[in-house]
């Protein structure tokens, strides 16, 4: 065997080397055609396959990002917002993701595109504005369905842009403005509100403590002049008990009491009064009266005094 021969098997067995070998990384699955027929699925690692009959798809399985370009969407209200996304997919079965769609970007972003007409369609320009994940969740789940059979996963969806036109921003920006002036005024009235009430407590229960006050001060001046009045009382009953002790103790005669009527009879006589009150005992005062005349036309001693009562008395002219 000349040289010549030995070369071209080595160039021969090289390119099968080279065609046969392949090597796929651990994020990679690969699926092998046989003379344009689906052959087998396979892992990574090494892998041989028959050169010239055999081809190898490999297939990426990391998580990969669709970036959405940005497109102009009618809301409910009639309002054109632009609107752009991004989707973060992953391939779970290398067979449909190879023979079921032929450009899987261009077909999961026009899909992307149409189903987010479809949501925002639906909201109010407010609600869109506001609903953001409520957004990203349909989408998802609506690409997640339509992509099951591409052999991908769709793992979310994030809207990146939603923009309303410029007149409708500074129309917003002017309800902000409102909406905050409007607030502060209410909390301003309210902080003026809850400052009256409770200074009004305060003067209440300012009023409630001096009423009170003024109660117990009058309840103490009350107790204070009933303890006098009844001390008083009882000085007086104690005077009145000694002077009827006194007059018991002393035996006075029914002359001595008829000269204490006339005294007093004669004090009467001196006010200033034009009317004369006379006791009802009327008769048994006058018989007191001529029992001491009696007395001092006899001549008889006083009781006190021991010396006679003088002999030339006259008659009491009442009797």
């Amino acid at each position: 065997m000349d040289i010549f021969t030995i070369i071209l098997i080595l160039l021969v067995l090289l390119v099968f080397a080279i065609k046969g070998v392949k090597i796929l990384r651990p994020f990679e699955k690969a699926v092998v055609e046989r003379l344009g027929k689906y052959q087998r699925t396979v892992e990574s690692g090494l892998v041989i396959i028959i050169p010239f009959i055999e081809t190898l798809k490999k297939v990426d399985l990391r998580e990969q990002v669709v970036d959405v370009p940005p497109q102009e969407v009618i809301t409910k209200d009639n309002t054109v917002v632009v609107v752009d996304c991004v989707i973060f997919y992953e391939v779970v079965d290398p067979f449909n993701a190879v023979y079921n769609v032929v450009d899987f970007y261009q077909a999961i972003t026009k899909l992307a595109q149409t189903n987010l007409r479809n949501i925002i369609g639906d909201l109010e320009l407010d609600q869109t504005l506001t609903s953001r994940e409520m957004i990203n969740t349909q989408l998802r789940e609506v690409l997640d369905e339509a992509t099951d059979k591409w052999g991908t996963r769709v793992v979310r969806v994030e809207i990146q842009r939603i923009e309303p036109p410029k007149d409708i921003v500074e129309a917003m920006s002017q309800q902000m403005k409102a909406e905050r002036m409007k607030r502060a005024a209410i909390l301003e009235a309210e902080g003026y509100k809850q400052s009256e009430i409770k200074k009004a407590e305060g003067d209440k229960q300012a009023a409630i403590l001096e009423a009170e006050g003024q109660a117990e001060a009058i309840k103490k001046v009350a107790d204070a002049d009933k303890y006098q009045e009844i001390a008083i009382a009882e000085g007086e009953a104690q005077a009145i008990l000694n002077v009827y002790n006194a007059i018991h103790e002393g035996d006075p005669t029914n002359d001595l009491i008829a000269i204490k009527y006339l005294e007093s009879l004669q004090k009467i006589a001196d006010g200033r009064a034009t009317k004369i009150l006379l006791p009802a005992e009327t008769s048994g005062i006058l018989g007191s009266i001529a029992g001491i005349g009696e007395l001092f036309k006899e001549g008889k001693t006083a009781p006190d005094t021991g010396k006679k009562a003088p002999g030339n008395v006259k008659e009491d002219p009442v009797k």
